[in-house]
């Protein structure tokens, strides 16, 4: 029996333990096939997949850096490359003294001033002391290259003499002396490849010019003997540095064999700016009023800065003038509009100054702004109203032309300006030279018939004692110089008009529309306010209605209906 009984306990205790086995084993070939369905998950997960999964500040310490392991990088980094450039400086010297001479000594006899004969480097040394990095970034632009940015300064003591004559025959060594300059390089290595040292050409440039001084000096005389050639002189380095390596303008070195001729400095396309007009300029006149004109550029190169009409004692001025820029780098270049007080003989007093990015213009289409004025670009904390200033800005890359409408067929749909010029880059073609453009355009005469239909005007100021006014409306053509007046409604503050007038319009892209409200009195009539329109939207859309508000008055609004029935005609130019 006790046989019996052990051999059955023995034969469950068995099974029981096979049993455990097999499922054990079943347990574990699980286990292993869910973790080797977790590695080949993770195996086909992007870094973007892992960012979401696992938060940068669990990653180890190999990984990513802290921020102050960044800048302890970014410190050793610059602490090398300033002592080895220190080491290494003579041998620099020597080198690129001989090289920057050869390439601005031709672009400084471009620019030199009338009142010299030549103007040339007799000695040209960098000097003892080596420039110092004081920062270095890394731009990624998605592309085939490696963008570095580094900021340096530099304090130095050349021996740069200029040798001048004058028109007169009498030589000059100037020395230039006192040099300090602060500014970023932009080094793009470009494009990649997979040769040692894994890139075909380096291209460098002077990215921001955020200060250069110097001082010039006659040796053994007073350069200020000669009136005027201290500044001329001065302009012409200046706009030599402008020109030779200032971006966009770039050096390419290559590397390895190849084409890099896409790397080189080539116009990208044309900006049509039209200058309307400021309000609001700050008066520098002690008697009367500032007699404001505007020097507009996107390259601050005397050849290529565009300047306005002065319009005398007038702080609301209007030009109505248009000019056009060629653009070389959209994503970093911007045109500058500054305001001046003409002073006659005398230097010109700087009202207020602006920029517009023109990356944030888009291609093809009509930008209108006004711009808020301010004493220096570089420092915004500005906050005297210095005026504004309005422009109307279009930019054209070159090859767009081909998707443009011809505005000038019987029947079309206007939404944009491109169509009203066709084509300003139409006709521009290269000579040979990649770096030179002669254009041939054919000037846009927009002729046609303008029609306005004066509808009301809203909460008008009142010029009377008894609160009231007898508003009427004057609207005139500025370059037309055609005029035309509503009828006066009496004792209201809140007129109704419905009167329509019609304009011949000789030149609809440079004319304008000026519209003045006034109050009628016996013997005479006072000023309450008005509107300033170009005839750009009207020709752009063939009509539209719009409320306005009155500029110079407390308050007030004009609706007016514009209409415009195009006759364009052309004209070489």
């Amino acid at each position: 029996m006790g046989f019996v009984f052990g051999l059955v306990v023995g034969v469950v205790v068995g099974l029981a333990v096979i049993v455990g086995f097999v499922r054990s084993e079943n347990a574990r070939s699980k286990q292993r096939s869910q973790l080797a369905a977790t590695i080949a998950a993770f195996a086909r997960m992007s870094v973007e997949d892992s960012r979401k999964l696992l938060p940068p500040q669990f990653y180890p310490s190999w990984v990513v850096f802290s921020n102050r392991q960044k800048l302890c990088s970014l410190f050793l980094f610059l602490t090398w490359l300033n002592s080895h450039l220190t080491k290494i400086w003579p041998y620099v010297n020597e080198a690129a003294s001989e090289l920057i001479k050869m390439s601005v000594e031709p672009i400084l006899e471009q620019y030199r001033p009338i009142i010299l004969a030549s103007l040339k480097f007799s000695k040209f040394t960098l000097g003892t002391v080596a420039p110092q990095f004081t920062g270095v970034s890394i731009i990624e632009d998605g592309g085939d290259g490696v963008t570095m940015e580094l900021e340096m300064q530099w304090d130095g003591n050349p021996s740069i003499i200029l040798d001048i004559k004058t028109l007169l025959g009498v030589a000059l060594p100037v020395q230039v002396k006192n040099i300090g300059f602060t500014g970023v390089f932009r080094l793009i290595f470009k494009p990649l490849v997979d040769e040692f040292p894994g890139f075909g050409a380096i291209s460098y440039s002077l990215r921001h010019k955020k200060n250069l001084d110097f001082t010039l000096k006659v040796v053994g005389g007073d350069i200020s003997a000669i009136p005027g050639l201290y500044d001329a002189i001065e302009g012409a380095i200046r706009d030599a540095v402008e020109d030779s390596i200032t971006w966009p303008v770039r050096k390419v070195v290559t590397i390895l064999p190849g084409d890099y001729s896409d790397l080189e400095l080539k116009p990208v396309g044309i900006l049509e700016v039209k200058l309307v007009q400021a309000r609001e300029l700050t008066n520098k006149d002690i008697i009367g009023k500032s007699d404001p004109y505007a020097v507009l550029y996107i390259r601050p190169l005397r050849d290529r800065m565009k300047t306005s009409k002065t319009i005398n004692n007038d702080l609301n001025p209007i030009w109505n003038e248009h000019f056009d820029f060629i653009v070389e780098d959209q994503s970093t270049q911007h045109l500058v509009v500054k305001i001046f007080d003409s002073e006659g003989l005398q230097s010109s007093e700087l009202i207020g100054c602006a920029h517009v990015k023109l990356s944030e213009l888009e291609p093809g289409k009509v930008n209108d702004k006004w711009l808020k004025l301010v004493k220096d670009l570089e420092i915004q904390r500005d906050n005297k109203n210095r005026g504004q200033v309005h422009l109307e800005l279009l930019y054209i890359p070159f090859g767009m032309e081909n998707s443009f409408t011809n505005p000038f067929a019987p029947k079309y749909s206007m939404t944009s300006l491109e169509k009203v010029l066709k084509s300003s880059t139409n006709g521009i073609e290269s000579n040979g030279n990649e770096n030179e453009f002669t254009q041939k355009r054919k000037e846009v005469i927009i002729r046609g018939v303008l029609s306005v239909t004066v509808i009301s005007a809203e909460d008008l100021p009142a010029t009377d004692l008894l609160g009231k006014s007898d508003p009427f409306v004057v609207l005139s053509l500025k370059k037309a110089e055609t005029k035309n007046k509503t009828r006066v409604v009496n004792d209201c503050l809140n007129p109704v008009w419905n009167q329509t007038f019609d304009f011949v319009v000789e030149d609809g892209l440079h004319d304008m529309l000026m519209v003045e409200v006034y109050d009628h009195d016996t013997f005479g009539k006072d000023y309450m306010g008005r509107c300033i329109l170009t005839l750009t939207r009207v020709i752009l859309e063939g009509e539209y209605k719009e409320r306005f508000e009155l500029e110079g008055a407390k308050s007030g609004y004009l609706n007016l209906h514009l209409k415009w029935m195009p006759q364009p005609i052309y004209r070489d130019s």
